[in-house]
């Protein structure tokens, strides 16, 4: 049977970044890493199917509906009156830049559980994808845990974005910790310069590649803003140079950087030489830039 998709597992925000900067009206948007790149891999037109549990609640209903729109299978979800979806606000300051004002979650506690995943699904897909947003609460990375194991029985690529907000953690050293020990799961990671500045608590971009390469990750590759991206690949690096553009908002730049390496090995395979690989990192370096040049995470 041949195996195609994106499954990614993860939770649903709703972004509601202001309007102008008296900072009380607000834009609604689809949001969450692990959305953006399920909703990225989509429009490249690589089937994608996404795991969360949703609830009954307006936000629930506007996150249903915009997966749905874009062509997102979420027959795999699980709907739960009790879960309500959570709010991020953005807010403008006195120069219009935006900035992170308040993360509103009603129900910290309900997450998709062990038993509410679908083993069948697994079998089908191709890449599996999750992000450390799932990894802080107990439920939730005994979830993540499952569907690791599930994804790794049915010899699916595993991809990973440490995507780390240290307000969730208990403690830097339990985020660094277990951040670490899914790496060493995957197949292909991505952080930002800065997240690996911190897992490997090292100063120096050179001094943490060398710590990090202990890890043995097969594809790692990490994102730079407008200085590009570099990939680690058999104890070597490859530097790509990133894309001029007028940025208008880089949230969610990363995630479409994400959704276009993964699909490129969706559609592609594993890259047999540097230079294929090279052309990976050039095009989602194209398409994180484009992501960037208008409002909204996606």
């Amino acid at each position: 049977m041949s195996k195609e998709g994106i499954i990614s597992l993860g939770e649903a925000f709703v972004d509601l970044i202001s309007a102008d900067q008296t900072n009380t009206r607000y834009q609604q948007f689809l949001g969450g890493a692990t959305v953006n790149v399920a909703v990225g891999a989509s429009r490249l037109g690589i089937p994608s199917y996404y795991l969360c549990k949703l609830g009954t609640d307006t936000n629930s209903l506007f996150v249903a509906d915009a997966l749905k729109k874009e062509n997102i299978n979420i027959d795999y979800c699980v709907s739960s009156s009790e879960k309500k979806v959570c709010s991020v606000y953005i807010h403008l300051d006195e120069v219009g830049d935006r900035y992170f004002h308040k993360y509103v979650n009603e129900t910290p506690d309900e997450w998709l559980t062990v038993d509410e995943l679908e083993k069948e699904l697994f079998h089908t897909g191709k890449i599996f994808y999750f992000s450390s947003g799932t990894l802080f609460n107990d439920k939730a990375r005994k979830t993540t845990e499952q569907a690791l194991t599930y994804a790794e029985e049915s010899h699916m690529l595993v991809s990973f974005d440490a995507n780390i907000r240290l307000k969730r953690w208990e403690s830097e050293e339990k985020c660094r910790e277990r951040v670490s020990s899914f790496m060493k799961r995957a197949d292909l990671v991505k952080l930002t310069e800065d997240e690996l500045l911190f897992l490997t608590e090292t100063n120096t971009m050179e001094e943490s590649l060398v710590k990090i390469s202990n890890l043995n990750i097969p594809f790692l590759f990490i994102t730079m803003g407008e200085e590009g991206a570099c990939v680690l690949h058999d104890g070597k690096r490859i530097n790509v140079p990133g894309i001029k553009v007028k940025a208008v908002d880089t949230t969610g730049a990363g995630d479409a950087f994400f959704a276009a390496i993964l699909s490129r090995f969706h559609e592609k395979g594993v890259p047999v030489d540097d230079s294929q690989l090279k052309e990976y990192v050039q095009f989602a370096n194209k398409i994180g830039a484009i992501a960037t040049t208008k409002i909204g995470s996606l």
